[in-house]
């Protein structure tokens, strides 16, 4: 009976098998991934990795709205258990025996699903925030480590990043130089997700207020998380810590002041990305006491001696971001301007104005085959009598229909540009990026049309640094979207 059922399968034409071979697995791996328990942690696996990107709504594909809704929030509250823990300053003693010629070394480092790069910095005094130079727009980290000057950058906080495609200039969280407050979303009195350096290099993470940052001596601070590690206490105990597979960025600091940052490429065929936990484990092995994540996503780069040396998922390569942790020679000699003072709204940009995505979408446009035209009918010379011209169906026998051309053509309708709303950063958080954020950074591409313009976002007017008694939360951290790009 089998020899006979083989046979019937190969007197069908090879459309046929086809179809019946992708309906075969289709039932058996929809059998698996829905009725077994190995099936049911891959499904939450899958969502859990799209969590992090700019769709996390499409999770829901996995798992159903009502889990992917669950999920996100088990990850949000875990990100606010994991912040609380206040720092012990003195758990750091610096080495200070380290010769001067010491300030930075690199290496490759790589997984079974990843590649990336780690970077030691032996004085973590020689690290500042760079944001970009002008207003209107993000810098990359190429343009501001040449600008600078400076030895070697990784990508700092997140950002509001409409499509994947946002202009970079929108921070989320706060951003501090120099013992300058750049930028801020929040009041003094609220805590916001930190990832920071005090004057005299001691590595910062974890849920603070502007005004605690003040107090602690905090010199150069952006906005991003989860934390990791606290106190030298590895905060992922258990699974991999709720995040799926993407780029990272990461940085820790040793008990002897040395600066860890981690950049993990990822959404390529090299390397899909690292977990949470894996990246958490590469700081224990290393000593790390203190650690926690940057904007990750399609923001996710390393630059040393002016080169690019990591490789970003974006499609358009390096992003334009706002903030950057670099490292120099001579950080006394460093001045960095507020291109946010006086701003009340920022525009976030997006599709509308990306020049690369605008770039391509003209190129596409300009290399779509034309239409060819109706052929001109040749006349055949005949001694009938010419028609009455008022019945001519048109010259040379194109016709003339509404809309339509004179060669016969009709006109493309034109397109509907659909509303576009800011989305959360690039890679913050599960962001990736926010990117950020939580930063291709996975998303689609948007449509040929370009949309319209996003609502810009709007600087509070309320100074950022005041006392309050009020027992003020940060906002819940979303998804991200680093973008991702």
């Amino acid at each position: 009976m089998g020899s006979t059922i083989l046979d019937h399968f190969r007197s069908y034409s090879w459309l046929k098998r086809t179809f019946l071979v992708i309906a075969a697995c289709t039932f058996l791996s929809s059998s698996f991934l829905f009725l077994t328990p190995p099936g049911e942690y891959i499904r939450e696996y899958l969502a859990k990795t799209v969590i992090t990107t700019q769709h996390r709504d499409w999770a829901w594909i996995f798992v159903g709205a009502q889990r992917r809704d669950q999920l996100v929030l088990e990850m949000q509250n875990l990100t606010e258990v994991n912040s609380v823990e206040k720092q012990d300053l003195r758990a750091v003693q610096f080495n200070k025996n380290r010769p001067l010629d010491s300030l930075v070394k690199v290496e490759d480092i790589s997984g079974q699903f990843w590649k990336g790069k780690k970077m030691y910095v032996y004085d973590p005094r020689t690290i500042r925030v760079v944001v970009p130079d002008k207003q209107g727009e993000g810098e990359r980290i190429t343009s501001m480590v040449q600008r600078t000057g400076a030895v070697a950058g990784v990508n700092g906080g997140g950002f509001n990043d409409p499509d994947g495609l946002g202009n970079g200039f929108a921070p989320i969280g706060a951003i501090m130089s120099g013992g300058n407050i750049l930028y801020t979303d929040q009041e003094g009195s609220i805590a916001q997700h930190i990832v920071g350096f005090t004057k005299e290099g001691t590595l910062i993470i974890g849920k603070y207020t502007i005004n605690e940052l003040i107090k602690l001596g905090v010199s150069d601070a952006v906005s991003f998380y989860p934390r990791v590690i606290a106190n030298g206490k590895p905060l992922i105990t258990s699974g991999d810590g709720g995040w799926g597979r993407a780029p990272r960025t990461a940085v820790g600091q040793k008990a002897d002041g040395t600066v860890i940052f981690i950049v993990i490429d990822g959404r390529q065929a090299h390397s899909v990305g690292a977990t949470l936990k894996e990246v958490q484990d590469l700081f224990l092995q290393d000593g790390v006491i203190n650690a926690g994540f940057l904007d990750g996503g399609a923001s996710s780069e390393m630059v040393y001696n002016d080169a690019l040396i990591t490789k970003p998922s974006s499609r358009y390569g390096e992003r334009r971001l706002p903030s950057a942790f670099l490292v120099f020679d001579h950080p006394e000699q460093v001045k960095v301007k507020n291109v946010w003072e006086g701003l009340t709204t920022i525009d976030p940009g997006g599709a509308y104005d990306h020049p690369e995505f605008l770039k391509e979408q003209a190129d596409k446009k300009a290399n779509q085959p034309k239409a060819t035209p109706t052929p001109k009918a040749t006349p055949t010379p005949t001694t009938s009598i010419k028609p009455d011209s008022s019945s001519e169906p048109g010259k040379n026998g194109a016709s003339h229909s509404p809309g339509g051309t004179e060669n016969g053509s009709s006109k493309p309708s034109p397109s509907v540009k659909p509303e576009v709303s800011p989305t959360a950063p690039a890679n913050p958080g599960p962001s990736e990026g926010t990117g950020n954020g939580n930063t291709g950074t996975g998303s689609s591409s948007p449509g040929a049309s370009a949309p319209s313009k996003p609502s810009p976002t709007t600087i509070p007017t309320t100074s950022p640094v005041q006392s309050s008694n009020g027992n003020g939360a940060s906002p819940t951290p979303s998804a991200a979207p680093t973008k991702a790009n």
